[in-house]
């Protein structure tokens, strides 16, 4: 009773004790300065030192993430309640937390805005767990990043697939910046960004949130943008590994499994951006997927996230699983007798941290049992546990775990912030078509302008569910009216929906317009009567593309064709802005309508940079991404591609001839056009004859030969002769958007590494086998200006 009692009264003495000292904090709260406490000493032995400390309940809570408020924690601020909560010995991460989510009420809160009341609200709980555990150990503020923070206000950037036809590095960093500098000042530490999913199947619902479907370019792009978060003191967590976005027949939603992908095909094209961004980024996160690979679910496979996302990759941080990527194993891929045998698999594959929209105790406590059940050993539970503390020490969460509430509000969503994003939209818009120079439209000429189409005033498509929310969104129509002048009249008419009732069945078996259809149609045509020229809105809101929103058709859903064909028949120039997530099956428009430009998702500043584009106060200059094929009957038709593989078919031969497909791009790889034109010259490749692990040197130069001055986006291909395995007919290794004003000329300079000209031989390995290489210079996939060859001996 007397030892109990002295226990008892040290204990309540360290509580009147601050814990908080000079150059460290006294996490554990024993008096004194321990290794893991110390800034001073090595991560490694911090860990070790932190580990050695903790009971199985400690490391079991830093498996698992408590979702936020709205989601899954149901209190703003810490309560009594909060030590009887499995997180009484602490947690993981906590994610989303009070960053008011736009489609759900709940989320809501009152402590997302001001931007300082967030970050003072993210000390408080981060205060709590701190000062309210045992250990001490620090959350980690997980939060979502592909079209800028997902937070209150916080500055919006266009769909990923819009960042991706930019094809600007510069950019695409900047991006990052913003993103982590605005997580870092709002108390988030990790964002969930970027997404390295090739989107090869352009049904899939998410091609919307990816940067392309071409690997290169992917791993280009997300490193600058894994870069750019982490250099501001945040943690970037890559996802989905892997494999997850060629789902069988493009299907999302309850599918989500059954990639059908060959194990080369698999390296060089869907893991080579995590490969590339890992090794040369050295990310701190990687989300596992919920799909499957070859009958292996990938969040419960040894060889993706062990043998090849760490032995392979040289991966160093933690792993956290997408969402019900743990259940799935037992509930969709039946590779589990139960749940808990599904805990099991998953942590011995190399989980670091579980995710689900459930309490946290659904997977801490079958954890611990598998260990007191000797199932799971405590060795397994501290290696992954140490990679999650590694994560924290290397965030700097034990050194200065609290942010500076008073700079954030200063700090986040800047007028420069602003002007980026505007820039942002303004290169990512691509010109498909522009026949007999239809743009810019010419104010002095124009009087009376036409606006219609479903997307016109439509707003929502701007505003993801993983980027910021209660941002002011100009529409396309506010755009034009702002920008269009005091002498040109601009009238609006929806039209048509965006979708007619029946639909997508009535993709299948079509319906006869309504009589209100029938009237918003003839409203258009009766208006486009009397304009000069007509801007047409058309294409997808955020109900018809994104997570869980594959398509069976790429034409313009609804009505909406038919609307283009009724204005196109009043004899007046139609011009079709498209905003979309998704390659579109656009044929009749393509071969009737004589402009057309590609507006993507874009962000809230959309409708300005679309007027300013049509206007011609800035000249479009984005490429294509992704490939638009002609039917869904051409799928799969993506770059980089096998020989043969989109050929067309003989004319004549032993084989016999036939005319039974159609054949070719709607619009290539890196396509899109200018208001301007270039020229490309002196090709020069240094040396011609190279050993296998040296550089090659590359120099093309580039002149604006017309009147405007416009971006051009130089496109850089390999292409390799002779191999010991079939390589596709060219691949993207090098790219560089150059601004340029009529008349003037730069001399671009590409570095080709040995990596570049790799291929994965007959053993699968990496290697770079001697031959013949040529590269070819042009302004897309299909429109090359220059080629020249080179020898590795």
């Amino acid at each position: 009773m007397i030892l109990a009692a002295f226990i008892a009264t040290i204990a309540n003495a360290q509580k009147t004790t601050s814990i908080y000292h000079e150059g460290w904090i006294d996490f554990n709260k024993n008096g004194r300065k321990d290794i893991f406490e110390d800034p001073r000493q090595p991560v490694e032995k911090r860990v070790r030192d932190l580990l050695s400390q903790m009971t199985l309940e400690e490391k079991t809570c830093q498996m698992a993430t408590l979702y936020g408020y709205g989601r899954v924690l149901k209190d703003e601020m810490p309560t009594p309640n909060w030590k009887q909560e499995v997180w009484k010995d602490g947690i993981a991460n906590i994610d989303e937390e009070l960053n008011s989510l736009p489609y759900n009420k709940k989320a809501q809160s009152e402590y997302s805005y001001p931007f300082s009341k967030h970050a003072n609200a993210i000390n408080t709980i981060q205060k709590w767990f701190i000062e309210e555990t045992r250990l001490g150990v620090p959350v980690d503020f997980t939060n979502e990043g592909i079209h800028g923070l997902c937070h209150d206000r916080a500055t919006p950037l266009c769909a990923p697939i819009g960042i991706g036809s930019t094809w600007n590095r510069q950019l695409v960093s900047q991006a990052g910046h913003i993103v982590g500098r605005e997580a870092k000042l709002l108390g988030y530490t990790n964002v969930y960004v970027p997404i390295l999913d090739p989107a090869r199947d352009p049904r899939w619902g998410r091609v919307v949130e990816c940067y392309g479907e071409d690997p290169f370019l992917i791993a280009e792009l997300g490193k600058q943008m894994t870069l750019g978060v982490q250099e501001e003191g945040v943690a970037a967590t890559l996802k989905h590994f892997a494999v997850y976005s060629m789902p069988k027949g493009g299907r999302d939603g309850d599918a989500r499994t059954d990639p059908h992908v060959a194990p080369r095909e698999m390296h060089q094209i869907f893991l080579y951006p995590f490969r590339r961004v890992i090794t040369e980024a050295h990310p701190m996160g990687v989300m596992s997927s919920y799909n499957d690979y070859d009958g292996v679910p990938v969040t419960g496979s040894y060889y993706f996230l062990t043998q090849l996302l760490r032995e392979v990759y040289g991966f160093t941080g933690y792993v956290v699983s997408d969402s019900e990527a743990v259940e799935y194993l037992f509930t969709k891929h039946h590779v589990a007798a139960d749940y808990k045998d599904a805990v099991r698999q998953v942590v011995e594959a190399g989980l670091n941290v579980r995710t689900n929209f459930t309490p946290p105790e659904k997977f801490i406590l079958p954890l611990r049992e598998l260990v007191q059940e000797g199932k799971l050993s405590m060795k397994t539970i501290d290696s992954r546990v140490a990679d999650v503390l590694r994560v924290k020490f290397r965030l700097g969460l034990f050194d200065q775990p609290y942010t500076d509430a008073k700079l954030a509000d200063k700090g986040v969503h800047t007028t420069a912030d602003e002007a980026f994003a505007l820039q942002l939209n303004r290169e990512s818009l691509v010109l498909l078509k522009n026949e007999k120079e239809t743009l810019p439209l010419d104010r002095e000429k124009i009087h009376h302008i036409l606006v219609t189409g479903p997307l016109a005033t439509h707003a929502t498509y701007a505003v993801s569910r993983y980027g910021p929310a209660n941002n002011k969104v100009t529409a396309v129509l506010d755009g034009i009216m702002q920008l269009a002048g005091k002498n040109i009249d601009v009238q609006y008419t929806q039209g048509c929906d965006v979708v007619n009732p029946g639909w997508p069945g009535t993709e299948l078996v079509p319906t006869p317009l309504s009589a209100a259809e029938k009237a918003g149609i003839d409203d258009a045509v009766s208006k486009a009567q009397q304009a000069d020229v007509i801007v047409a809105v058309v294409g997808e809101d955020e109900k018809r593309v994104g997570e869980s929103l594959s398509r069976t058709d790429l034409a313009l859903p609804g009505r909406q064709l038919q609307l283009l064909q009724a204005l196109h028949a009043t004899g007046k120039p139609v011009i079709a802005v498209l905003i979309n997530g998704q390659p579109l099956t656009i044929n009749w428009e393509q071969q009737n309508l004589p402009a057309i430009m590609e507006a993507w998702f874009p962000g809230p500043q959309g409708g300005t940079a679309i007027a300013e584009a049509l206007f011609g106060d800035y000249n479009p200059g984005g490429r294509l991404s992704v490939t638009f094929p002609k039917t869904m009957g051409q799928i799969e038709l993506n770059f980089p591609f096998k020989p043969g593989s989109h050929a067309g078919q003989p004319s004549s031969g032993n084989n016999g001839y036939g005319n039974t497909s159609v054949n070719g791009a709607l619009y290539p790889f890196g396509f899109g056009l200018s208001y301007t034109e270039f020229k490309y010259s002196n090709l020069a490749v240094t040396p011609e004859k190279q050993a296998s692990q040296g550089d090659i040197k590359i120099n093309v130069d580039i002149t604006n030969t017309g009147k405007r001055k416009g971006d051009e986006v130089v496109q850089l291909y390999i292409k390799d002769k002779v191999s010991s395995v079939t390589t596709y007919v060219m691949q993207l290794r090098g790219f560089e958007r150059v601004t340029l004003e009529p008349g003037e000329k730069k001399t671009l300079q590409f570095v080709l590494h040995p990596d570049d000209l790799a291929l994965l031989d007959r053993n699968m390995n990496w290697t770079v086998e001697p031959g013949e290489f040529e590269v070819l210079v042009g302004a897309s996939s299909e429109d090359i200006r220059l080629k020249k060859s080179f020898v590795i001996e």
